[in-house]
């Protein structure tokens, strides 16, 4: 796990600077603490902080083809590198090093841009081919299911791209060329969402390359970005008898964990009360690690607490197992967090995600996660809900749903009351159709609540912008007649990359930990995402088949019990230990960004117990300590 930046010249004959380029790779010291490297090829660059993980101390970057015209960095790892290093030599490659991404150069050698197609991993590279006269080519890719990050942006001399924004902006900053704005589109996304996704970034004119796709640069020409791949759209496959499912799931849960415990360091899990988490370990102990080492951290609120069920796992698989109970310090949002998160990200779970990365560091350099059995078996409560919407709806009719909507909307807003009494978003959805209705329910915020809070000027500039159309464009693009896995498409295309593997990514390396999930192996996602509803969702869970599969391997209490979300008691912390910098940061936010009575009204309506609206004002507190973190000097125009 490693951070990249470089930049590529639109005059074929300029030269970039190796010096300013080494100090925008320093903003990712974090990201990679063992090494630097930074090469100059003709019109581009490209620099490099490294993570040593495979090929300790030969794998140093960048790394070149053996005619020295070729030159890329890579930051994750490619975990078949293996197989294609016997296929490049039997092809007369030689190779210096026992680095996989040396294994990417020669094949780039072999099949150009589509080399990407044969790679299994979570990968973000860049590259520099400068074998058509001297004029640099540069090729830019990102993994399948978008687990390592890349931005890039178009300026007046080319274009820069990196790991992190906070490189690029390092960039900018030197040539005067980035105006460290925040996009005023990004803002309302933002409040609506909490997070910011899709091809715009945060940050006005930088762009995030999405996950899947390669953007391809050569000099006076216009960037050129093509999707390499993508999950099935035309039909849902066929499950089969449940044995052979069951079988066909454990294999393939054992082989790719099987591929993700390649390292020459030390390396480990998360293990938590869940089950996916468990189910990763389980299998590493059938691949035979030893030591397996499981680290897992419990909280002083016994409501989100797993560590019981943690270490009776842990026990009966023999694990070396570090565990530490933690009393997260909220004050984390506005001291430390701010810099590691270069765009906003409202997500509480940052802060427990912080802490067992720490954590888990002073142990092993790698660790496996248990991210993405929610998106691809229908885990999260979510996805049943939904499910269970739409059933009704479509029994419902016209006529009962137009009632149910006019109830809805007469229905008071009752965010204090016990669940079964809060069913306004309920009966208000079911009058909607169901991509909207979706998009509604996991949105903090509806698009009308989030404009009241802006400036009357500012909110008047929106009056064009709904971030639901990016939403809606992924939602409605599987030719699939099942709501269920359009959900889930929607989601693997935008909640997924956008927030849960970005909070992942930022937060563990921070702390130099590398984390890899094998869940999201897109061989794996891709056989068993499109499994029927039926196999997802039943009797009113989720996971239902993965849960199946694995019931000759982990205990009952594990797959039947509640689940729990790596969550923060944000109204004990809003009322509490951060009362008064809340109270602060919404009185120095921007004035031209936000109605000020307003904010003021629903910090009074919050501590008053009247409302809640704890993920509210949870998201402007960390939005203004990120603006002050990364010297944010306004909205862009």
């Amino acid at each position: 796990m490693c951070g990249l930046c470089g930049v590529a010249l639109d005059d074929p004959a300029g030269s970039p600077d190796p010096g300013a380029l080494l100090l925008a790779a320093r903003t990712l010291a974090l990201r990679g603490p063992d090494d630097e490297g930074v090469h100059v090829l003709g019109s581009a660059a490209i620099a490099f902080r490294r993570l040593s993980i495979i090929d300790v101390s030969g794998g140093h970057q960048p790394i070149e083809n053996e005619a020295r015209d070729i030159a890329m960095v890579l930051n994750g790892e490619i975990y078949n590198h293996h197989e294609l290093r016997r296929e490049l030599q039997g092809r007369g490659h030689r190779f210096r090093t026992g680095s996989d991404v040396e294994v990417f150069v020669h094949l780039y050698e072999e099949c150009g841009e589509r080399a990407v197609e044969r790679l299994v991993g979570m990968f973000a590279f860049a590259l520099i081919d400068l074998r058509d006269k001297g004029r640099p080519r540069v090729l830019l890719g990102r993994d399948r299911l978008g687990i390592k990050p890349l931005y890039w942006a178009k300026t007046r001399a080319g274009i820069a791209f990196a790991s992190e924004p906070k490189a690029i902006l390092a960039m900018g900053d030197a040539q005067q060329d980035l105006g460290r704005r925040l996009s005023r589109e990004a803002l309302l996304e933002y409040l609506m969402q909490g997070y910011v996704g899709g091809v715009r970034s945060a940050w006005e004119g930088i762009q995030r390359l999405p996950a899947a796709h390669t953007l391809t640069f050569e000099p006076g020409a216009e960037p050129r970005i093509r999707r390499y791949w993508d999950l099935p759209l035309d039909s849902l496959r066929d499950s089969g008898p449940a044995e052979t499912l069951d079988r066909e799931v454990l294999e393939w849960l054992d082989r790719v964990v099987l591929d993700h415990l390649q390292s020459d360091v030390p390396l480990g899990a998360f293990l938590s009360g869940g089950v996916d988490s468990n189910a990763v370990v389980d299998s590493m102990a059938r691949a035979g690690v030893d030591p397996l080492v499981a680290c897992s951290v419990g909280f002083r609120s016994k409501t989100h607490d797993e560590l019981d069920l943690a270490r009776t796992s842990a026990a009966r698989l023999r694990a070396q197992h570090h565990t530490e109970v933690l009393d997260p310090d909220p004050r984390l949002v506005v001291d430390t967090l701010p810099w590691v998160f270069d765009e906003p990200l409202a997500d509480p779970s940052t802060l427990p995600t912080f802490l067992v990365s720490k954590m888990a560091r002073a142990h092993v350099t790698v660790a496996l996660s248990g991210d993405g059995g929610d998106e691809v078996f229908g885990g999260y409560r979510r996805y049943v809900h939904d499910h269970a919407e739409n059933r009704l709806r479509a029994r419902l009719g016209p006529a009962g749903r137009r009632a149910a909507g006019m109830l809805g909307r007469a229905w008071p807003k009752l965010d204090w009351a016990p669940r079964p009494l809060r069913g306004r978003t309920f009966l208000t959805n079911l009058d909607r159709d169901p991509a909207r209705a979706y998009y509604h329910s996991v949105s903090q915020l509806s698009r009308e609540e989030a404009l009241l809070l802006l400036d009357p000027e500012l909110a008047r500039s929106l009056a064009g912008s709904d971030p639901f159309e990016r939403f809606a464009e992924h939602y409605e693009r599987p030719r699939v007649d099942d709501p269920l896995y359009r959900a889930q498409y929607a989601d693997i295309h935008t909640y997924l990359p956008d927030q849960i593997l970005t909070k992942v990514d930022r937060a563990s390396m921070a702390v130099s930990l590398e984390v890899r999930p094998p869940l999201l192996d897109h061989r794996f996602v891709e056989r068993f995402v499109a499994l029927p509803a039926a196999e997802k969702v039943r009797r009113g869970r989720g996971k239902f088949a993965f849960r199946r599969a694995l019931r000759p391997r982990l205990p009952t209490q594990i797959l039947d019990g509640a689940k729990r979300g790596f969550d923060t008691p944000l109204d004990r912390w809003l009322r509490g230990p951060l009362q008064e910098f809340t109270r602060e940061s919404l009185q120095t936010l921007p004035a031209d960004w936000f109605s000020r009575k307003v904010l003021e009204e629903r910090l009074a309506e919050h501590l008053s117990g009247r409302r809640s609206h704890a993920r509210l004002l949870w998201s402007l507190l960390v939005l203004e300590h990120w603006r002050r973190a990364h010297s944010v000097r306004g909205l862009s125009p």
